[in-house]
């Protein structure tokens, strides 16, 4: 199966919820290139970029298991190639 690079955005509104991001991040550890998570103070939430390496169903299982986190969205970006 072809691999793409993609960007997961995700913003994590409920800081309740970040624990359960981070489990499904494990889960899927062996896909993520690199993360980056950024506090924002001012508005009382978190950013998350994740950057994958991974077939198109593993990103959209991902993104779409991140998404259905309470107070949590997520999106994917892919790169054409």
């Amino acid at each position: 199966m072809e691999k793409r690079v993609a960007v997961l955005g995700i913003i994590v509104e409920d800081l309740a919820s970040a624990p359960k991001v981070n489990e499904v991040l494990h889960e899927y550890s062996e896909h993520i290139v690199g993360r980056m998570g950024l506090p924002h103070a001012e508005k009382d939430l978190n950013v998350i970029s994740v950057v994958l390496d991974a077939p198109m169903d593993v990103i959209n299982a991902l993104s779409g298991k991140i998404g259905r986190i309470s107070g949590v969205s997520a999106k994917a970006i892919c790169a054409t190639k």
